[in-house]
């Protein structure tokens, strides 16, 4: 059965560092890059809320169903948005990468492709997960498309599945990775980020 910790993950130009209040300036920063919180299809906070989702994070890490992390791009030494695993299922070694956002400036940049194989590599080499899933709304298409760009495999939508933050019902879009795709994700995404240098 996984056991998960807070643990800093760092490599291939970014750091994932446990999240923790002293984030908050430079989150507010990265969400007003874009006015993120716009889409109102997303759960990036508004630079009035990141603390009640700093918060909240930090509540689903000591309930432990999530890990959450900050996301530091190395080559300029800033905090450019946040990701964790979230709806941890311990008994059968599964977790899901999500609540992931970046500011508008490091979308489309090698920051995404580092961050999931960090995320990938801890999960499966480290902690061994049997499956990792994503999911993301169905009117959140750009997010479908990189997550499909990964390797990842669509496992379905269900429908009426969660509320947004506007209180509206979304259909949630879930893909998963299994541990034997791994290897060959792994590669996929390696060779992405080769040519982005």
């Amino acid at each position: 059965m996984i056991q998960l910790n807070p643990v800093t993950l760092a490599g291939r130009g970014v750091r994932l560092e446990p999240m923790a209040l002293q984030h908050h300036d430079a989150l507010v920063a990265a969400s007003a890059d874009g006015r993120l919180w716009e889409l109102w299809f997303t759960a990036v906070p508004a630079p009035g809320h990141v603390g009640d989702y700093i918060a909240t994070a930090l509540a689903g890490q000591a309930a432990g169903h999530m890990l959450p992390w900050a996301v530091r791009e190395l080559g300029t030494n800033t905090i450019v948005g946040s990701t964790r695993y979230h709806d941890i299922v311990a008994a059968i070694d599964r977790v899901e990468i999500g609540y992931t956002w970046y500011a508008a400036r490091w979308q489309r940049t090698h920051v995404n492709t580092a961050c999931k194989l960090l995320l990938f590599e801890h999960a499966f080499d480290r902690i061994g997960c049997q499956v990792v899933g994503l999911r993301t709304d169905n009117f959140n298409l750009a997010s479908q498309r990189a997550i499909a760009a990964l390797g990842a495999k669509l496992d379905g939508v269900i429908r009426h599945h969660q509320a947004r933050r506007d209180g509206s019902a979304r259909d949630s879009v879930f893909f998963s990775v299994l541990a034997r795709e791994w290897p060959d994700v792994k590669r996929h995404l390696e060779l992405r980020l080769s040519r982005r240098r």
